[in-house]
């Protein structure tokens, strides 16, 4: 049995999107706990991990020719691991190109974009002293109902994200776009939407690695915590 993939982590829309991965891929992992709120990701040896203080990484002591090796950044991950295992890609040039167009999308505006509206109209209210800003607000929600209309429009024509066929791009979509409500949307005029959410959600591998440590997801207003979540 192969020695297992280290897993730094913590509770997020990010963090998901790579226990889901692992948990579908069916890959033994081994979990490193990275408290956001208490600094955890600014730690040095962390850090060698990934220089960008951020989680998810991973370490796989079986990597490229057999030697160990770290990956950061999670749509880099979930493309390491689809290609170590032949799994969730597409079968084709063509799946992968439309696998790689849908995971690109996530990196640069559902996951931005949804990321900041969470944090204007949570978080931003609530710290001291208070940052209530109606045009952020207004701009980031408007722009994840923007996305969302896309990707209805998308699964109107398509089961998954990149086709007929389940993929990594859908598995990073999702665990941002399971907390729609958070951000402050309607599913009312996104049905195929509705539909992709709940299909994908009741999928095994999804269910356990949302669960991972689901325990310590907080809502981020502890006054140390919003120190080094928002001011460094």
């Amino acid at each position: 049995m192969a020695d297992p993939i280290d897993l730094y982590f913590w509770p997020t829309p990010n963090g998901w999107k790579v226990s889901i991965a692992l948990e579908e891929m069916g890959l033994p992992y081994t979990t490193h706990l990275v408290n956001i709120g208490k600094g955890d990701q600014f730690d040095p040896q962390f850090l060698k991990i990934a220089p960008n203080n951020r989680m998810p990484a991973i370490v796989d002591p079986d990597g490229p020719d057999g030697a160990p090796i770290s990956v950061f950044e999670s749509g880099a991950i979930l493309m390491y691991l689809a290609r170590k295992t032949g799994q969730f890609y597409g079968k084709t040039e063509r799946d992968r190109i439309a696998v790689e167009e849908w995971l690109m999308w996530q990196m640069g505006g559902v996951g931005p974009m949804a990321g900041q509206a969470h944090h204007f109209l949570k978080y931003a209210p609530q710290l001291n002293p208070p940052q209530d800003l109606p045009y952020a607000k207004d701009r980031y929600r408007a722009e994840v109902g923007r996305l969302y209309g896309v990707l209805d429009r998308r699964l109107a024509e398509n089961e998954y994200v990149a086709g007929d066929f389940y993929s990594i791009a859908d598995m990073s979509i999702w665990g941002w776009a399971s907390l729609w409500e958070g951000q402050q949307q309607v599913l009312d005029d996104k049905p195929h939407f509705a539909r992709w959410l709940k299909t994908v959600g009741a999928r095994p591998g999804v269910q356990a690695g949302r669960a991972l440590h689901a325990e310590l997801r907080g809502d981020n207003r502890d006054k140390q915590a919003q120190e080094v979540l928002f001011k460094r």
